[in-house]
């Protein structure tokens, strides 16, 4: 079984915990909480009100807390969870940070530094979770494999993860270094429909220079360089109209329940040990697009 994402919307947060208490029932792997929507507030929740599952956070942004603070958390959580919780940590994306109005440095610098602050603290807040890194490129992996007890990435592309996997000892690997992808994912049988809803979800990310230099890497050049011609025009609305077929397959999962189920076997084979899927719906919002998915694996 995968992963999920999850985020508590203003006014449905009583009806997100209740919802992972379902995913946890229906025997899913985790549930891993975006940045935004209080990530760690909601881990906090789901300690309390679930049982078995893995829970964490996928990321939680370093700028947005002081490392210290951060540390305190993660060890209460992990406690009262009994050591199901991962902490996913990222330096997410400059219009966040810059929302935020915070001084940013170098991604590899300020991440060295915050898991370094982290792990000083020498369990003196009290036994810490293991530590995850977001991650897209080499760089940051190998960051991970330094520092970290796993990586996760968000819409990485299938055919490139066993080029990024290299990075990662096989000893490490086999002693369960976590590998986690967000996959952004749509079910309907109207595939047109659904991969239509997969490229609205990923078209913020093209505007990211740091994603559209990693699917380049990936081997999308021709599709990011069109992306950027576009950008440069001034012409956002083409942005969905430059996404193949391809690269879309590569990096999201849409259409039948067969065709998502073999999907995410295929992540699976491809090394990500913690597939997590982003669901989302042609026919309404996240409770619509979590019954499909409920529905997709019973």
């Amino acid at each position: 079984m995968p992963a999920l994402s999850l985020a508590a919307v203003p006014g449905r947060r009583r009806a997100t915990i209740d919802l992972a208490k379902e995913i946890e029932r229906r025997g899913f792997k985790g549930v891993y909480c975006a940045s935004f929507g209080d990530g760690l507030g909601l881990c906090l929740s789901m300690a309390h009100e679930t049982k078995t599952m893995r829970i964490g956070t996928s990321i939680a942004n370093i700028y947005a807390r002081n490392p210290l603070d951060m540390a305190q958390t993660a060890s209460y959580i992990h406690e009262i969870s009994g050591g199901r919780f991962d902490l996913g940590l990222g330096v997410s994306h400059a219009p966040s940070n810059a929302r935020l109005g915070v001084q940013t440095g170098k991604p590899l610098g300020d991440m060295r530094h915050y898991v370094e602050t982290i792990r000083g603290t020498n369990n003196s807040f009290g036994e810490l979770p293991p530590i995850i890194l977001a991650t897209l490129r080499k760089k940051m992996v190998n960051l991970a494999v330094e520092l970290g007890d796993g990586a996760v990435w968000a819409n990485a592309s299938r055919s490139h993860m066993a080029d990024s996997l290299a990075a990662v000892p096989k000893e490490r690997l086999a002693a369960g270094f976590f590998v986690g992808n967000m996959i952004p994912t749509c079910i309907d049988d109207d595939r047109d429909a659904a991969a239509a809803v997969n490229r609205r979800t990923l078209t913020g990310y093209l505007m990211l220079p740091n994603y559209r230099n990693y699917w380049k890497e990936a081997g999308y050049v021709e599709e990011m360089e069109a992306v950027e011609k576009a950008l440069a025009a001034g012409q956002r609305d083409q942005l969905p109209s430059l996404m193949s077929d391809r690269w879309l397959a590569d990096s999201t999962l849409w259409g039948s329940v067969k065709e998502v189920r073999d999907g995410v076997e295929a992540w699976f084979a491809a090394g990500v040990t913690t597939p997590i899927l982003v669901p989302s719906s042609t026919k309404g919002g996240q409770m619509k697009a979590f019954e499909e998915m409920l529905a997709a694996f019973a």
